[in-house]
Parts: structure tokens; sequence; C-alpha cells
């Protein structure tokens, strides 16, 4: 990275709003975590984090959840580092048999949606007693990739804003944010 680059991505920061303060977050993940463990807690899943933007939501929020589970992750992109997305690209596939046993799948954001619903598709395709996901944001638009697309457990509503922190980057950046924050301009 150049000095250029290594200011424009600090700049970035500093100038963001604040959505979300680290405590939001931390309350809505412990929300999360009790409708998950309501949900699932008895019945033996198997739980994906999305790579890169679900790592950190899933080290987060799979510390709350007191019941037998297994993780793995997945790493399927569109967005290879920038702000638009592309076609999907399947790096790292499911590595942990689940057939016929519940998925849920961890992610970031659901903004589109292409992502985790071909991800979310997958898994039922190949086996899985059932499918469901688990997003941080939600980002509120049109334009998701099915209609009335929703997770089944959400920890943040958010306006239509290029937004970053929490697992989300700004360019392959700023994943580590202590909060949720929009980019200005964008």
């Amino acid at each position: 990275m150049s000095q250029t680059e290594y200011d424009e991505m600090r700049r970035v920061f500093e100038e963001a709003d604040l959505l979300h303060s680290q405590a939001e977050v931390e309350a809505a993940l412990d929300r999360m975590a009790s409708e998950i463990t309501d949900s699932l807690g008895a019945s033996n899943p198997v739980v994906f984090a999305v790579m890169n933007g679900g790592l950190v939501i899933g080290g987060q929020l799979i510390t709350r959840l007191h019941f037998p589970l297994q993780v793995s992750y997945l790493h399927a992109t569109r967005y290879r580092n920038t702000t638009s997305g592309f076609n999907l690209e399947w790096k790292v596939p499911p590595m942990i048999d689940f057939k016929d046993r519940p998925v849920l799948i961890l992610d970031d954001i659901l903004d589109e949606g292409h992502t985790l619903a071909e991800i979310a598709e997958y898994c039922q395709r190949e086996g899985a007693a059932s499918v469901q996901t688990a997003v941080l944001v939600n980002k509120r638009h049109d334009r998701k990739a099915r209609p009335n697309q929703q997770a089944d457990f959400t920890g943040i509503q958010i306006e239509d804003r290029y937004v970053f922190g929490y697992g989300m980057d700004y360019k392959g950046y700023w994943r580590n944010a202590p909060g949720i924050y929009a980019v200005k301009g964008l």
C-alpha cells in the first residue's frame, strides 16, 4: 500500500459517520444470540461463517451461543476488495458434512443479498435439514436479490449507505473498526 492509499484509508475513517457504537453492536449481538439459542439450541447445528466479513461476527456471536454446535467457514465472494459486486466466486466451499443437519450461515451484512442467497441455496441443495441465516446488519432498500429477502436473525437495521466496521470493509480495510460507520459521500 502506498502512502497515498494509507492516507486515504485514515481519512475515510476520520470523516465517517458513526451509525452504531460498539456498545450498540454488542447489545445487538446479545439479542441475536438469545434468538439463535431459542431456535437452534437443541438441534446440533453446523454454523458457517462467511469469510471475510463473517469472521468478526462469527467470532463475536459463537462465543455467546452456549449449546453444542460445530463451526466452520466458507468463502464465497462477489466484491474482491472493491465497492461493487460481480459474479459469485467460491474460494472455499463448506468443509464439514452438514447433510441432514440444520445449518446457520453467519455474515456481516445483507445488502443486495446475492451471496447469502446463493450460499443458502447451495446448502439446501446439498442436503441440509434446514438453512437459516444471521447477519449483523440489514441494509434497508428495494434492491434485494430475492423479493422480500430477510435474514432469519438480524442485529441492526441501517439506512442505504456504504458502511464498514465489525467485519464490513471499505476497499479491504476497516473490518476492525469498533462500531458501524458510513463512508462520507458514498
